[in-house]
């Protein structure tokens, strides 16, 4: 872990005793994955961060450089002896001080690096069932769009996913239309055409979406649009999958009694790697 003031600090040292991430969930982040001591996609990252900050009124400090935060993370990787492989979560927050009103809107951060045991994106065939999570939605605003520390949806549905043997939810938005899944983007294909919700909608706005509409655009005979989607369209549908940074692609097998292909999955998964 790094502080604000760029020293490695032990795994187990606590410094959300006060910070007003832990408190208020003023804070942000960004997940990111590093392949061969490179941080893929690092450019995106940087500049959602950026603008994550501006969303929320934070201070952005003048060495926060792009060139900065990639030689920050890829230190505290090389300390740790997991620069080939490794998930980072980057972590802006609020300086202590105040309750509701912060004292200043100066910030620090913190810097995690976990070991992954594969570079390139993969996944298996195993069942992948998801359903419905309507217990609570995501409001279609601005702030739903980027990667806050607040995410109680999230957690809350993963607890629900886990009690019904389910390997993840479907998040809906006020207009109980659908917005993404717990942990990333959602695309469905019906017939010829790539649908993904808009972030309008309140879907998160994903490195890993961006990279997908990019890559699915070269794809002849497929349309890729961002529209609406209804959970009536995803029994409609012929393929179902998630997209995020650190798993790539995800298919789903399974929605309620619809079963889902994987062909345009794989195809998408194979061009993702061959860029990596």
């Amino acid at each position: 872990m790094i502080n604000y003031n760029g020293e490695i600090l032990p795994s187990d040292n606590n410094l959300s005793n006060s910070n007003r991430a832990f408190l208020y969930g003023d804070g942000v982040f960004e997940t990111l994955k590093i392949v061969n001591n490179k941080i893929l996609y690092l450019e995106d990252h940087y500049f959602r961060l950026m603008a994550s900050m501006r969303i929320v009124r934070m201070k952005i400090p003048n060495n926060f450089t792009l060139e900065y935060l990639e030689t920050q993370i890829l230190n505290l990787a090389k300390a740790q002896n997991c620069e080939n492989s490794a998930r980072v979560r980057f972590t802006v927050f609020r300086n202590d001080g105040g309750f509701y009103l912060p004292n200043n809107n100066s910030v620090s951060f913190q810097i995690q690096v976990f070991h992954l045991e594969n570079k390139l994106y993969s996944f298996s065939d195993a069942n992948y069932e998801v359903d419905l999570y309507k217990d609570f939605f995501i409001s279609k605003q601005l702030l739903s769009t980027i990667k806050t520390t607040n995410k109680m949806i999230n957690i809350t549905g993963s607890i629900f996913a886990e009690e019904n043997d389910l390997q993840n939810c479907i998040l809906l938005n006020n207009d109980k239309n659908v917005v993404e899944a717990l942990n990333g983007n959602l695309f469905m294909m019906m017939g010829t055409k790539l649908i993904t919700p808009p972030i309008s909608e309140g879907s998160l706005n994903g490195i890993m979406r961006k990279q997908v509409l990019q890559i699915a655009k070269k794809i002849e005979a497929i349309e890729v649009i961002e529209d609406v989607i209804s959970p009536f369209d995803l029994q409609k549908a012929n393929e179902l999958f998630i997209t995020n940074v650190i798993s790539g692609i995800q298919p789903i097998t399974k929605y309620r009694k619809k079963d889902y292909k994987s062909d345009l999955s794989k195809e998408i998964l194979t061009s993702l790697n061959s860029l990596i």
